[in-house]
């Protein structure tokens, strides 16, 4: 089936069974950061709680992968489409730099594939409201193309996040595990960025 006709509620827990996540993490009052081989335990407060959802379905409409650099260029492409408190811009911000470092073409890309577009965090939108629509829908409120971003520029981070969308060659990031700023059955099985 085709992502773009799935609800969002479906689409997003597609994407959190394909990532090892779950929505109790949402709102777990600690989360554990894996960053390399390092691990830290921070509280999960009220501007986290509300984020998160909003940039699962983020991940779910344009396509970035949970892996380090999928993280980078979301956290790139949700500073330009719009970030409305401190925790957003800086978590935002520290991923993207962090990729930018690893990877300037691929966050400089997301960057630029985010002109015109609008966060969910400034749509004004509930939740609820958001995860009733269809992908189709969500991508075009967000300004994300049909497919998303990341087929669009001819990568994606995983295989679900836009199952429409094909892996660059040699691209085996899917395989990798993902990442998340947070604790999770996945935490000590794979590779994790600062953010999630």
């Amino acid at each position: 089936m085709n992502a773009s006709s799935l609800n969002v509620a479906t689409a997003v827990q597609q994407y959190l069974d394909e990532n090892g996540f779950t929505v109790d993490e949402y709102t777990r009052p600690w989360v554990e950061l894996t960053i390399g081989p390092m691990k830290l335990r921070m509280r999960n407060g009220a501007a986290r709680q509300r984020a998160i959802p909003l940039h699962d379905m983020h991940h779910v409409a344009t396509g970035y992968g949970t892996d380090l650099l999928g993280e980078a260029e979301i956290g790139a492409w949700e500073l330009r489409a719009g970030c409305n408190n401190a925790f957003l811009v800086g978590i935002n911000l520290t991923a993207a730099v962090l990729g930018a470092v690893l990877s300037p073409r691929r966050v400089w890309r997301a960057w630029r594939a985010a002109r015109g577009a609008r966060s969910l965090y400034v749509s004004g939108r509930s939740r609820e409201a958001l995860a009733a629509m269809s992908v189709a829908e969500l991508r075009t409120l967000t300004g994300v193309p049909e497919g998303g971003v990341a087929a669009a520029t001819g990568r994606s981070s995983t295989a679900h996040s836009a199952p429409e969308s094909h892996l660059a060659p040699g691209d085996d990031s899917a395989q990798r595990g993902g990442s998340r700023l947070e604790d999770g059955p996945r935490a000590a099985q794979s590779p994790r960025s600062a953010h999630r």
